[in-house]
């Protein structure tokens, strides 16, 4: 058998881009037909691939995934998020091939972008739901401005990522941070787990900015790694989100849910022939052909295929039977001259913790099972940490989550 990786994962996808009238934000369909197009996905370049759909005709969808107006250290560090996305075609470019990653979101952006996440596209876009009957005051607006966007806010509405008060979709108003946070929060399916988080207490200066009702919301996307607060540990819930910053809130979120498209394993040999070896996590031996345009993210940096590393353990995407992104989730320990990871989450029993002369956690060292055997580590406390769960439950030998950066911890999760 041929193990040359040539599945086309189309999970969630479809053939033809259906969001004319929409605003710039999303990639415009220009004939909403199948009209026997070809099929063009576009790392920096273009590579052309043939799709047949039915009737056999082929659809035409462009996948950019770089992007010339990401440059600056302000963005920079978002291209990852923004490629990642992309090529799953969850949140994408200008019709001009810009990005615009400073510019603010608006809601019904990020309304679309979140159900596409959740892998309902397809439903969001099927004629049931573009001709749904939306009970929200301003419909009509809605219909008349963004009729592509009707199916994904009747989708958004079966998935409560409205919520019981909401009477309107204000689909120009900008999304702000806790509003955002929220949205995503939902769209994990989280709203339990958030209620019961309503008396937590959050670790910002500006938390009595937070109402009472959205502390829960905020406190489930901490635990779950998908938003933090400003380095003058501010939260800052009413600053309108960027596009950068939503693409990083939305790929933290996707790596959290189901991923139907794309592939994980541990890279077996170096690259060669245009084929990168991976044994993938259910032990099947692939030879995963990449696209001559491939996003190649690795050590915080895109890189081209050959520094993909024998022991890489990768995210495989692909798209018309090559991959167009791949994503080193952890490096070849034994690569030389490997940069130095500055974030780090360990997990482990709580030995014992001291107090500074603040009378706040000053160090904190855990037991961790390292190959068969044991050993504790002790590590500094930021200032500003984080305490997630009953802090009367941290006692030895309960079990912890610690995360933090430059190893000084900054988070502690009570299991």
């Amino acid at each position: 058998m041929n193990n040359t990786f040539k599945k086309t994962m189309l999970s969630g996808l479809t053939l033809a881009m259906v969001l004319g009238g929409s605003t710039a934000a999303f990639a415009k369909d220009n004939d909403h037909k199948d009209n026997g197009n070809r099929v063009e996905v576009r790392g920096n370049g273009g590579a052309n691939v043939n799709i047949k759909g039915s009737n056999n005709v082929v659809n035409v969808i462009n996948i950019k995934l770089s992007f010339d107006d990401l440059k600056g250290k302000d963005v920079e560090w978002a291209q990852r998020y923004i490629a990642s996305l992309a090529s799953k075609r969850v949140f994408e470019g200008y019709e001009d091939g810009t990005f615009q990653p400073r510019k603010t979101i608006s809601r019904i952006e990020a309304i679309t972008a979140a159900v596409r996440l959740m892998g309902l596209r397809d439903q969001a876009e099927s004629a049931d739901a573009m001709n749904a009957n939306l009970n929200f005051k301003d419909a009509d607006k809605l219909k008349q401005k963004y009729p592509w966007a009707v199916g994904y806010v009747s989708v958004a509405l079966q998935n409560d990522l409205f919520t019981e008060t909401d009477d309107a979709i204000q689909p120009e108003k900008d999304a702000d941070r806790l509003w955002a946070t929220t949205l995503l929060v939902k769209a994990m399916k989280l709203q339990d787990e958030a209620k019961t988080r309503m008396n937590a207490k959050l670790p910002f200066k500006d938390g009595g900015q937070i109402p009472a009702g959205s502390i829960g919301y905020v406190a489930e996307a901490i635990e779950k790694n998908l938003v933090d607060g400003y380095e003058d540990n501010t939260f800052r819930p009413n600053k309108p989100v960027t596009r950068a910053e939503l693409a990083a809130l939305l790929d933290r979120t996707g790596s959290q849910l189901p991923d139907h498209a794309s592939v994980k394993g541990t890279v077996t040999g170096p690259f060669a022939n245009n084929l990168l070896p991976i044994t993938s996590s259910n032990n099947e031996a692939l030879n995963v052909e990449l696209d001559a345009n491939a996003y190649i993210f690795r050590n915080g940096a895109k890189v081209t295929a050959a520094d993909i590393q024998t022991g890489d353990q990768v995210l495989v995407r692909t798209y018309g039977g090559k991959a167009i992104y791949v994503e080193v989730l952890q490096t070849n320990t034994t690569t030389p001259n490997q940069p130095t990871q500055t974030d780090f989450t360990v997990t482990g029993t709580l030995n014992s913790y001291t107090l500074n002369n603040k009378g706040t956690i000053g160090t904190i060292s855990v037991n961790q099972s390292v190959y068969g055997g044991a050993s504790t580590a002790v590590y500094n406390v930021d200032s500003n940490l984080y305490i997630s769960g009953d802090i009367s439950l941290l006692t030895a030998g309960r079990n912890l989550e610690l995360r933090g950066k430059n190893q000084v911890v900054n988070t502690i999760i009570i299991k």
